[in-house]
């Protein structure tokens, strides 16, 4: 008869011990580092929060342009969160000096995929050096126009006249032709006024001179001028142009129309309409 042998295996104690030594030490020091991590994340951002506060309110107390202020502001907020984000990433224990010398490594393949972004960063810098515009300019530029209400590092946030947010990369206004309605204080107004043929035109400029006069916005110098600038095939066309403050462009604009609408009526000036003669052979 064959006697079964019972196998016990034989268990090392002194290295389970050992093993599990090590592994409480590597649990200690992760959780460690985990913690001093979320600790400088957290302390970090509060101090991001401060300098950012602090960098506003000197750039206020100095009275530097909006425009600059702005854009510096962004600048400092992204400088300071990668340095946040590299002091967090050191406390877990990457090497900084691999995690650079892999931004290095991938700086070609990122700076290709990101040209137009470091194309906006240095159309923001030609913004803010030669100031075609500032905050607080309305101004027109790739098919938009509104309000400048911020200049960041990337971007120009305009607002529309119909309160839309539109953002427009700084690359292409620097290399785009723009048009600042804000720059200069004063602006000139056109309209072509069209009355029928047979009118007394000394009569229509007459009422339109007394229109400009009654109307303190319009400047005086330079002065209004009034000419008969066309014989239409239905229609006297009547070009009148002044001179008002740039804030006032569009009231400017549209009242004269609303009142000469109303002086023609009143005083017998009559607005043409398209008429077709037919002569019968």
């Amino acid at each position: 008869m064959f006697q079964l042998l019972e196998i016990v295996p034989v268990v090392d104690v002194d290295k389970l011990q050992m093993f599990l030594q090590k592994l409480l030490q590597w649990g200690v020091d992760t959780g460690t580092r985990i913690a001093a991590a979320l600790l400088i994340y957290v302390i970090g951002r509060f101090l991001t929060r401060f300098i950012n506060r602090f960098v506003a309110r000197l750039l206020e107390r100095r009275k530097v342009d909006a425009s600059i202020q702005s854009f510096v502001k962004s600048l400092v907020n992204i400088l300071l969160t990668v340095l946040v984000i590299i002091a967090v990433i050191s406390k877990l224990g990457v090497e900084t000096t691999s995690f650079a010398a892999l931004l290095a490594s991938a700086g070609v393949a990122v700076g290709m995929a990101l040209s137009g972004n470091l194309q906006n960063f240095a159309g923001g810098l030609v913004v803010l050096l030669f100031r075609p515009y500032k905050v607080g300019d309305y101004i027109e530029s790739q098919g938009v126009a509104g309000t400048v209400r911020e200049i960041q590092i990337f971007h120009t946030i305009i607002v529309t006249v119909d309160n839309k947010l539109v953002y427009i990369p700084n690359g292409s206004l620097s290399n785009s032709s723009i048009i600042n309605y804000s720059r200069e204080g004063t602006r000139r107004v056109d309209w072509t006024f069209n009355v029928e043929y047979g009118e007394d035109f000394k009569k229509v400029e007459q009422t339109l001179m007394d229109i400009i006069k009654s109307d303190k916005r319009i400047l005086q110098e330079p002065e209004p001028f009034i000419a008969l600038s066309a014989l239409g095939d239905s229609s006297v066309d009547i070009l009148v142009r002044v001179w008002v403050s740039s804030a006032d462009y569009w009231g400017v604009y549209f009242d004269m129309n609303k009142v000469v609408y109303e002086e023609f009526t009143k005083r017998g000036i009559s607005f043409p309409f398209p008429q077709l003669t037919v002569h019968q052979g």
